[in-house]
């Protein structure tokens, strides 16, 4: 039997909007041979996970493609290269190979989760080579194949594609409520960003821009904006749609939803209104 996709493609077979969504850490399946190896309880992985943001995305989706991740965050982080391997966990990591380690690895949120602040240690053991290898082929290669696709599909058809990647944070102590990051300019067009930024502010809710959340590797890997790619990152306040224990959604779950189809609608609207043909290539 053919195995079940790690993550769920939502959408025509051709895109239907230039606008292409991703949520790779609302997912909440643990595979029971991941339990096994697990030194804490599944319910102790809950920061880890965006909570519910799935839940958020499928309330705000029309036609758009999205792509949302079913298993946990903690299995393996969509959002990491396949370089940023910890050798304290994961017995195929080659030291020499990873190069200069960034923060995150090294503060233990690599591309397998080791550590978390409030539990500490996840695994029960290190994990070896051939088991983190099967996770890289069986979810985080497949789910950046399809992104990859489907912005080259909405490119193909719009003349551009714009990349939604949709994740949610605790609250901030410096008060933003939503941060938009598009890698310091390196993603997407300034014009996206301030169309967004606008919707925010309209809304009466404090936005930051790439501080403290810039993105990461999927911007990295899918923005291409000199090619008609773009790619920005929004980041909500999970007490803006979650009850007070921040574990299912609460009353403001349907405001932030209409805030989020009205910022996804501000980017197709800027990326329709000023399509140039392609050249050849």
């Amino acid at each position: 039997m053919p195995a079940i996709p790690s993550f769920e493609r939502l959408g025509a077979l051709l895109p239907l909007s230039p606008v292409v969504l991703s949520v790779p850490h609302g997912g909440r399946e643990y595979p029971l041979a991941m339990r096994a190896a697990l030194r804490v309880p599944v319910d102790a992985l809950r920061p880890l996970e965006d909570r519910h943001i799935d839940t958020l995305a499928l309330a705000v989706r029309k036609t758009e493609t999205m792509l949302v991740q079913r298993q946990a965050r903690a299995s393996i982080d969509l959002n990491r290269a396949e370089n940023e391997r910890d050798p304290q966990i994961d017995g195929g990591a080659d030291r020499r190979a990873l190069g200069l380690p960034s923060a995150k690895l090294r503060g233990g949120l690599g591309l397998i989760p080791r550590r978390i602040a409030s539990a500490g240690e996840i695994w029960r053991r290190k994990l070896d080579g051939e088991e983190v290898m099967a996770r890289i082929a069986g979810a985080h290669r497949p789910y950046h194949l399809a992104l990859g696709e489907a912005l080259a599909q909405a490119r193909a058809r719009f003349g551009i594609a714009v990349l939604l990647d949709l994740h949610s944070m605790p609250t901030l102590a410096e008060g933003a409520q939503i941060v938009l990051g598009d890698r310091f300019g390196g993603a997407c067009a300034p014009r996206f960003m301030a169309r967004l930024a606008a919707e925010v502010f309209a809304a009466g809710l404090p936005c930051a821009i790439n501080t403290p959340y810039a993105g990461g590797h999927i911007l990295d890997r899918h923005g291409a904006p000199a090619h008609g790619v773009h790619a920005v990152q929004v980041e909500v306040d999970r007490a803006l749609y979650l009850d007070a224990a921040l574990d299912v959604p609460g009353p403001g779950m349907a405001a932030l939803a209409r805030l989020l189809r009205r910022m996804i609608d501000a980017l197709a609207d800027e990326a329709l209104a000023d399509r140039t043909p392609l050249a050849a290539e």
